[in-house]
């Protein structure tokens, strides 16, 4: 289920909602139907934040990483 934020029209109110399908979003301030979906940057992990080879991931001969496991440090 995608998070989105939205912006509500009749009271101004910003806040995120998980949707699943073409559910109808309803303002939690003040129930209104009239809310816009809001164009959101994506979220990205930082470099500095992966798992590198002296952080306990397997060597490249003992089959395939995962994404960014074995980069270089």
């Amino acid at each position: 289920m995608p998070l989105y934020e939205f912006l509500c029209h009749d009271c101004g109110g910003r806040f995120e909602e998980l949707v699943r399908g073409q559910e109808q979003v309803l303002c939690p301030a003040c129930q209104a139907k009239n809310v816009e979906r809001l164009l959101s940057a994506p979220a990205a992990a930082h470099l500095s934040s992966l798992p590198t080879l002296s952080q306990g991931c397997p060597p490249p001969s003992h089959g395939p990483c995962g994404p960014g496991c074995c980069r270089l440090p």
